[in-house]
């Protein structure tokens, strides 16, 4: 369609292009730091939240890294690198103070409708395993922001952990597990409809569902021009966008090539699924309050590792278990069959060969998950709870992720697994791509695509002042200052109301943690 020299049906400051997480902090984020700026939001679907922040499409982690072993890989020489971990761990908190703060601003309601205090787990089998989940352990606890981690080898402490998964477990077998009782479970779906619904409040925000974006061109006064479509057949409307982000999850990549700006002939995605076992027995559920997380199969993805979560969805306790790795060329889980056919171009055809040769032991593993019947995912799920009954379980397929595969002038394509902000050099457009970690991370993420696309405005003083009253902690590393951990901890847990315990006993883990903390960083230091 040629719409350059057609009139824009409107224009605004600010366009998001995607209603998950990802857009609705940026929106709130903008809507406190410029009041006045005109922001509008345009979705596909009909309803916001509906691909991959829906909890029934993402884990509904918190994630911390306090149970996710692929964040701590083990090195050749047997040391266990930590690096990730303490990188997310301290992004999570960034999130939480985030939530907090939107919570004292009315912004987010009822806490208990989007986040639970769930602890989290790691359960591992083996000798091999267990002393690579001890040395795991000891370097983590060692740091603040994993104090009161607790360490197990012991069959009988576990089971107290994790009681469905006690029931049956061979006793001469060699098993160990860690237990975070910080760990929550996050419903980011809900998250993001009430970030909406109070963006909706303001005369400055304009919601469109149902509208696909069909074209994306420069503007050669500045900004961008952008057609949206209804996604059912009819009108369409032009809208002027002095700053655009693209926030469309797997969607997000078309979209970043449609745009026609350089930076994106150097990215390609490979698209992976999931799929869970659910369970909804109360029977079931109520005996198991925990997040349990295993180890990867060989050359998984770090979204593939599998667990066993006590989920709060839509108001709704159940257990998940999985998730078991699907393929479909969709990047998204309504979207279409041409999606990855139509993403390949001549500049990144050869970077996605290279992944795949590079990458083999992730192709037979996607192969075999395809392979699996319903009795091998049961025999999966009783690795973790030994008395399941197949009649409490049903096969939920959840959303799609879509993987960066970057072009590398050295070493050619590569499978990275982390997400990524792509900005064009003015600074107009930007998006974000990727996967894991993903919604925890969503304040973070959105506070460094700040500092990437408006970083003057970032540095005035104007912009500091309500960054560090959004986060407290902002600009300063949580993992060197234990005091500013317990500060943080005990006030966003109260504001979130994270932790069942009465008030005393938080206070007393609270002293405890920083206690700890502080002794083990002087263990440190001498």
């Amino acid at each position: 369609m040629d719409f350059k020299n057609k009139t824009a049906d409107r224009s605004v400051d600010v366009l998001l292009v995607g209603g998950g997480i990802m857009s609705a902090t940026l929106g709130v984020l903008l809507h406190e730091l410029e009041p006045e700026w005109t922001i509008e939001l345009t979705e596909r679907l009909d309803e916001v939240a509906s691909e991959s922040s829906n909890g029934w499409n993402n884990a509904g982690t918190g994630h911390s890294a306090l149970c996710e072993l692929n964040y701590t890989p083990e090195a050749e020489d047997g040391t266990i690198n930590i690096e990730k971990a303490l990188s997310i761990n301290e992004q999570f908190q960034i999130s939480r103070q985030f939530w907090a703060h939107q919570v004292r601003q009315g912004v987010l309601t009822n806490p208990r409708s989007f986040i639970n205090r769930t602890p989290h787990m790691s359960f591992v089998w083996g000798e091999k395993n267990v002393n690579f989940l001890r040395k795991r352990y000891e370097a983590l606890v060692r740091s603040p922001l994993f104090a009161g981690m607790k360490f197990s080898t012991d069959h009988a402490e576990i089971s107290k952990w994790a009681p469905l998964m006690g029931e049956g477990l061979n006793p001469d077998e060699k098993v160990a597990a860690t237990w975070a009782p910080q760990g929550t479970d996050v419903d980011y779906g809900e998250i993001t409809r009430q970030y909406i619904r109070f963006l909706e409040s303001s005369p400055r925000f304009q919601l469109n569902t149902g509208r696909t974006v069909t074209g994306i061109r420069r503007r050669k006064e500045g900004g961008w021009r952008v057609v949206c479509t209804n996604s059912h057949g009819g009108d369409k409307q032009i809208v002027d966008a002095k700053f655009v982000f693209l926030g469309a999850g797997g969607g997000a990549l078309p979209l970043l090539q449609m745009s026609g700006i350089p930076e994106a002939r150097e990215y390609a995605g490979f698209p992976v699924g999931g799929s869970f076992l659910v369970c909804e027995n109360p029977d079931v559920v109520n005996k198991h309050n925990v997040k349990v997380y295993g180890k990867a199969s060989t050359g998984a993805p770090p979204m593939s590792v599998p667990h066993l979560d006590r989920r709060v969805i839509d108001g709704k306790d159940m257990l998940l278990f999985g998730p078991f790795a699907t393929f479909s060329t969709k990047f998204l889980k309504e979207g279409s069959l041409w999606d990855l056919p139509s993403s390949i171009t001549r500049r990144n055809l050869v970077p996605m060969m290279q992944v795949g040769v590079h990458n083999f032991n992730l192709v037979e593993y996607l192969a075999g998950q395809l392979m699996l019947s319903e009795k091998d995912r049961m025999k999966a799920l009783r690795a973790y709870f030994p008395q399941a009954r197949d009649e409490d379980w049903r096969l939920w397929q959840a959303g799609q992720r879509v993987q960066i595969i970057k072009k590398d002038p050295k070493n050619g394509g590569q499978l990275k697994l982390g997400t990524e902000i792509v900005a064009c050099e003015d600074r107009s457009i930007a998006a974000l791509l990727g996967a894991s970690p993903g919604a925890s991370t969503a304040a973070p993420i959105m506070l460094k695509l700040l500092d990437q696309v408006f970083p003057e405005r970032v540095s005035s003083a104007a912009w500091q002042a309500k960054l560090r009253d959004i986060v407290p902690s902002y600009g300063q590393s949580l993992q060197d200052s234990p005091d500013l951990i317990a500060s943080e901890w005990s006030e966003t847990g109260k504001v979130l109301e994270l932790l069942d315990a009465p008030v005393e006993d938080i206070r007393n883990f609270i002293d405890q943690f920083l206690i700890s903390s502080e002794a083990e960083l002087k263990t440190q230091a001498a």
